[in-house]
């Protein structure tokens, strides 16, 4: 690891200010710390953002549910108004790696990371969250843009995602076994205006919403469907782990089981 400045500023404004002098933002640490341990990453300046209390905390807006980007993968899955609210939410929480990595890992840092296999940017898509930042607030369809790639501008902080509260939803992950990702994950919204979203992750560059998904579960909310629906294994990524006809096959069937858990209600 190359030597750096550390520094824990106790406001979202000192924090601003380091990040605009370039300092990079430290927010659970759980991709960050691993990469500058193995000397991929470097920084002159870390600013950790675990001391600001404001930028922690879940809160209920109306017909929105407000979460500060540093507020733990673990505190969102024990907490009561999650789960009242958005049990899918909590779920896919619960199920974020492992115990360690739910108790250090943040919301914030998921998003601004935008792993491609990560499970929260596929909550934040599929539920049409708004991302909000030091500047300004970023729907969810503008702010993910391919492989570790967002729309945040340099210096610029997640402080909290507002999360619109659904009919009803579920998340289906297809787990890779050594490092917990999401193989494939799908999550399934039925917003209150009769909407269907339909995002997954873990397929390719990044997050993406499914088209034909979407509109085949607008017109009939079933399991069949989706299985209908063929998806097209060209856009898709292959590796080690599962070929990209797999993961065609795996975006169908979780779809498939996400839908069924949400009839099951």
């Amino acid at each position: 690891m190359y030597a750096f400045t550390f520094e824990r500023p106790a406001t979202t404004r000192a924090a601003t200010d380091l990040a605009k002098a370039g300092a990079r933002a430290l927010a659970g640490g759980q991709t960050l710390l691993a990469s500058m341990k193995l000397r991929l990453a470097s920084a002159e300046t870390l600013v950790d953002l675990g001391g600001i209390a404001e930028l922690t905390g879940i809160r209920r807006e109306g017909d929105a549910l407000v979460i500060g980007a540093m507020t733990r993968h673990a505190d969102v899955a024990a907490s009561h108004d999650v789960s009242g609210a958005i049990p899918a939410l909590a779920d896919l929480a619960g199920h974020i790696g492992d115990r360690q990595v739910r108790a250090m890992g943040t919301l914030g840092g998921s998003v601004a990371n935008n792993d491609p296999a990560a499970c929260y940017p596929s909550a934040v898509l599929a539920l049409g969250a708004t991302v909000i930042t030091t500047q300004r607030e970023i729907a969810a369809d503008d702010f993910f843009q391919g492989l570790f790639a967002t729309a945040l501008g340099e210096g610029e902080l997640i402080t909290a995602i507002r999360f619109p509260v659904p009919r009803r939803a579920a998340y289906m992950k297809f787990r890779q076994p050594a490092s917990r990702f999401a193989l494939i994950g799908v999550f399934v919204a039925q917003m209150k205006d009769g909407g269907v979203r339909v995002a997954v992750t873990g397929g390719g560059n990044g997050v993406f919403r499914h088209a034909g998904l979407e509109q085949a579960l607008g017109n009939s909310f079933t399991p069949e469907a989706a299985a209908s629906v063929k998806i097209d294994a060209s856009q898709l990524s292959g590796d080690l782990h599962a070929s990209a006809a797999y993961r065609a096959n795996l975006i169908s069937v979780q779809t498939q089981r996400a839908v069924a858990k949400i009839l099951d209600r």
